[in-house]
């Protein structure tokens, strides 16, 4: 596996990245603040900057006809505003990951059904932690950290000083990162029997996908990479779900493992796959990240599903 961590370099204090350092500051300093203020100013930050950013309100609502045309338009609009919220209560989900105490994360987390990794750990048997993207992903990953250590899969940042930062604030507490293109050194991972986070519910474009059904789309752009992880490493396939309550509490729910996962077929591994994601997102629907263009890629022939 390749040690991806990346050095402070001096360089990072030169005018071209005083942006970047401002930000991460400002991320530091609105952590500090009581939690329910940051959600609070979260759902705020999030209804001014999307209602500015027409394109990406109108992809969340896009998808959101896709998925469930038979939704009522009030239950959508309704899902929409949420789910706006949500995205703004995200940038503030962040720096609680980042900066928090292992205390003040403990405070605002439960974790349920830790003791299923537990056996597999006793088994020697690696998990391929099955995510989706949440908004409060990132806090999710920190709260399980504390209690047990993972690795993460991640896109390291084209400006290297943001890079930095994201690394050391992901790799807080027990939590290693991989490159998304370091295949083998996730398999071995795997394979000692580590749990690795892993979200294929992104449309990663043609290359190492196929084709299957996701809600009301029959034909989703979806990774073959569970499939190939699963079958080079011999590992089970476990999902888990991070929800904010009404109550504004988070709890990070292990399920049990996908104990009839399709080894045999590609595309039947998708299709199970994205059933299993299916329930995650339905877990709490106005907390997933709508705001991506999920079904962009389509077959051969096929026009687009998003306005040009």
């Amino acid at each position: 596996m390749k040690n991806n961590s990346p050095a402070f370099r001096w360089q990072f204090l030169l005018p071209k990245y005083w942006g970047t350092l401002l930000l991460v500051a400002l991320m530091y300093a609105l952590s500090t603040l009581p939690f329910k203020v940051q959600i609070a100013l979260g759902k705020r930050v999030g209804r001014l900057v999307l209602g500015r950013m027409k394109k990406r309100t109108n992809t969340i609502r896009r998808n959101l006809d896709l998925c469930f045309p038979k939704m009522s338009e009030d239950e959508k609009e309704r899902l929409t505003v949420e789910n706006i919220e949500n995205t703004g209560i995200a940038l503030f989900e962040t720096a609680m990951a980042w900066f928090w105490s292992d205390k003040r994360v403990n405070k605002h987390v439960t974790i349920i059904g830790m003791e299923q990794l537990e056996e597999l750990e006793k088994q020697g048997k690696g998990a391929l932690m099955l995510a989706v993207h949440s908004m409060n992903l990132e806090l999710g990953a920190r709260a399980f950290g504390i209690k047990k250590s993972g690795t993460g899969v991640y896109r390291p940042n084209s400006n290297s000083c943001y890079d930095y930062f994201q690394y050391k604030g992901r790799s807080r507490s027990n939590r290693t990162l991989i490159d998304r293109r370091d295949v083998k050194g996730m398999i071995d991972a795997l394979k000692t029997g580590k749990r690795v986070w892993y979200a294929p519910d992104h449309d990663y474009g043609r290359r190492r996908s196929t084709f299957a059904p996701l809600f009301a789309v029959e034909n989703a752009c979806t990774t073959t990479g569970t499939s190939m992880l699963v079958n080079a490493s011999d590992c089970v396939v476990v999902p888990f779900t991070m929800v904010r309550d009404s109550n504004d509490h988070y709890t990070l729910t292990i399920h049990p493992y996908l104990d009839e996962f399709p080894k045999e077929c590609e595309q039947l591994a998708a299709v199970y796959t994205n059933r299993a994601i299916e329930t995650s997102i339905m877990a709490a629907p106005s907390q997933y990240m709508w705001l991506h263009r999920r079904f962009k890629t389509r077959p051969e022939g096929e026009q687009c599903l998003y306005a040009m």
